[in-house]
């Protein structure tokens, strides 16, 4: 069928059509983790969004080449120490020991989330003379200026010649000034607060460290993201993605460096995820108002009552669109799970439901398809998971009416039901990603892998004598009826 596909760009803050730069083809760039830490429930809900859309697109015939990157230069915190070297100092482990540990726990969680792995996962420190290249391009084209071995991207001057910064954000220049994030201690070499480092000269103690024209250093935390961008999609691509939060600076900045190096905004549409709460709060872990994933999927946390399968949160995330704030509660979790059961049953009963050879064709037949069509234009529409999800479940209405004999199946087609099974099955586990946790055959080891998770965390527990938390992982696991087994091996897990 044909799609009318519509994305809203937030930089004209309005839903657009799509039109991909080539015919069939699509370049997407979406942020991704910086490896010094565990990555937290925020991100997942932006990963699993991405995912959908690089799915969706794929599932209406674009070819997507989907790059997501790997920060393993330490951008610097908001009190001036860098991300990485702070992982290490707190882990007594090398930076690239640190990314390592924390680059493989990002696969493990992307996994165990059924998500797909992009086309192409580039690493910062893999692509130094290309950040290098895009410093000396600003520096040519006048929108940069060195002092004392760092260099500086000059906002202001970039502000009176383009005119086109802010736009992504919507902030005025006073704005940029006020909260501007680059190091405070730097601020005296900058001719203006709202420059920003775009290559910075490392101190004697920092490890991470390149050689440059300008000095040993590292480049900025925004440029890694230009260079990689453009690498591997070209000066000009379709889809930039990441969540609300890098809005500013982060994504404004990289529009900058892409015009000031070659004169390019490098996507044409920019799409961001909003952020995940937790009780109708933002997560802070100061405050205690926070949860991990492994946390989520055992249940060891006061903000829930039992643990949630992997499945189970990735069909709550879909409930809610990627542009609006999902609120994470332990009342919507038992709800998500109530419906994602249902939903997994469907299946199961539209998969048995045959035919009536002597069918002939009525009303109800119009109906589903009809159905059918409103499921993809919604997704259509600015990839909506929460109204496809709720004409998929109109489908469950009439898929367990056919079943239980309050609609008759000689109304309907064998093609029309051929389709609805086909639909069904599309949506529930190639657009939408989610997996049948009871069945064996095509799990791809996600439960195993979530079950390796859980056992690790029980030994850490247990390590500490921590054994109320022990404790709690083996009855949640219980609840569930696996079990774990303790043996000269190791432990191993069953189900009851």
């Amino acid at each position: 069928m044909e799609h009318n596909l519509k994305l809203y760009n937030s930089v004209t803050r309005e839903k657009e059509a799509f039109k991909p730069m080539q015919d069939g083809h699509v370049g997407m760039y979406v942020c991704g983790p910086t490896v010094y830490y565990d990555v937290h429930l925020g991100n997942c809900r932006t990963f699993v969004s991405f995912d959908v859309i690089y799915r969706y697109l794929q599932y209406i015939g674009y070819r997507v080449r989907y790059v997501r990157n790997i920060t393993d230069v330490g951008h610097l915190l908001d009190d001036g120490e860098d991300r990485m070297l702070k992982g290490a100092r707190l882990e007594q482990l090398e930076p690239m020991e640190v990314a390592q540990k924390y680059t493989v726990g990002f696969h493990e969680m992307m996994r165990i989330f059924n998500a797909l792995p992009p086309s192409i996962e580039p690493r910062a420190t893999g692509h130094i003379p290309e950040q290098i290249e895009m410093v000396q391009d600003i520096l040519k084209n006048g929108y940069g200026y060195e002092a004392n071995g760092s260099v500086y991207f000059d906002t202001l001057k970039f502000i009176e010649k383009t005119g086109i910064y802010g736009g992504l954000s919507g902030r005025n220049v006073e704005e940029l000034v006020a909260e501007s994030r680059d190091n405070l201690k730097n601020q005296s070499e900058k001719r203006h607060p709202a420059d920003f480092a775009i290559w910075m000269k490392a101190s004697p103690e920092h490890i991470m460290r390149w050689r440059s024209p300008w000095s040993e250093g590292f480049p900025g935390w925004h440029l890694e993201c230009s260079a990689m961008s453009t690498k591997y999609l070209g000066p000009e691509f379709d889809i930039h993605g990441g969540g609300n939060d890098l809005k500013f600076p982060h994504h404004e900045n990289e529009i900058a460096q892409n015009y000031g190096s070659c004169q390019c905004k490098g996507a044409r549409y920019w799409m961001h995820t909003n952020m995940l709460l937790l009780n109708g709060k933002k997560m802070s872990k100061s405050d205690g108002n926070t949860i991990s994933p492994p946390e989520l999927f055992v249940g060891d946390s006061e903000h829930v009552s039992k643990g949630y399968s992997p499945m189970v949160v990735r069909f709550f995330m879909l409930q809610t669109h990627y542009r609006s704030t999902l609120d994470l509660t332990d009342e919507a979790l038992q709800a998500a799970e109530k419906g994602f059961r249902r939903l997994m049953d469907a299946d199961k009963t539209l998969q048995s439901l045959q035919p009536d050879a002597a069918a002939s064709p009525g009303p109800l037949d119009a109906e589903l398809n009809s159905l059918m069509d409103g499921v993809y234009e919604e997704m259509d529409d600015d990839f909506n998971t929460p109204k496809t999800l709720a004409r998929i479940f109109e489908l469950v209405s009439r898929i367990n009416s056919l079943k239980g004999g309050q609609l008759p199946i000689s109304e309907v087609s064998a093609d029309t039901l051929a389709r609805l099974k086909q639909v069904f099955h599309d949506f529930v586990y190639v657009v939408f990603g989610l997996l049948d946790e009871d069945a064996t055959e095509g799990n791809d080891g996600t439960l195993d892998g979530l079950m390796q998770l859980i056992i690790d965390i029980r030994a850490d527990a247990r390590g500490r004598k921590d054994w109320g938390t022990s404790d709690k992982i083996r009855d949640a696991l219980k609840s569930l009826r696996l079990q774990l087994k303790d043996g000269k091996e190791g432990t191993s897990w069953g189900r009851e």
